[in-house]
């Protein structure tokens, strides 16, 4: 087996082989006994040509690179898709439009029809709560309690 791995090596150098137990031997006959491959890079003193060095020159946006697939495509798959992405910005910008004015008008329209409703009880609440006052300054501090009749959080006994 040796000589086949030295066989190989010679045919071809950037390539290493590695022998590796993949744990598997005990069942025999297995295909884990070929060995794995692996390149490995040659460091070389060769400089680089300017053909190949892309470093200098700007990275393109992705919208360069989908006009640059564009040309690709025939004149009628793109009007096609042009008209689609178009009806489509058009439809969620009136979609957007549309949820703003039905919420506007129903918190303001909610506004006027339950602010008074709101006040309303309000202010009972406030003369009940400046009657049981008058109450309770003129015949005592028990008296308020008797005049409203039993605390509704204790149960009747009769």
């Amino acid at each position: 087996m040796d000589e086949k791995i030295e066989d190989l090596m010679d045919s071809d150098p950037d390539i290493e082989f590695i022998e590796k137990d993949s744990g598997m031997s005990s069942l025999g006959g297995s295909k884990d006994e070929t060995p794995e491959r692996r390149t490995v890079a040659i460091p070389t003193n060769e400089p680089q040509s300017e053909a190949e060095n892309y470093d200098d020159e700007p990275d393109e946006s992705f919208g360069e690179r989908m006009m640059g697939l564009t040309e690709m495509f025939p004149e009628s798959v793109r009007n096609v898709a042009s008209a689609v992405s178009n009806a489509t910005v058009k439809s969620c910008r009136s979609l957007y439009q549309f949820s703003c004015n039905a919420s506007w008008i129903f918190f303001t329209s909610s506004v006027i029809l339950f602010a008074p409703v709101i006040f309303e009880t309000e202010r009972a609440q406030m003369e009940e709560l400046h009657k049981s006052q008058q109450k309770q300054v003129l015949l005592g501090p028990g008296s308020a309690m008797a005049a409203t009749g039993p605390s509704p959080s204790l149960p009747l006994i009769r």
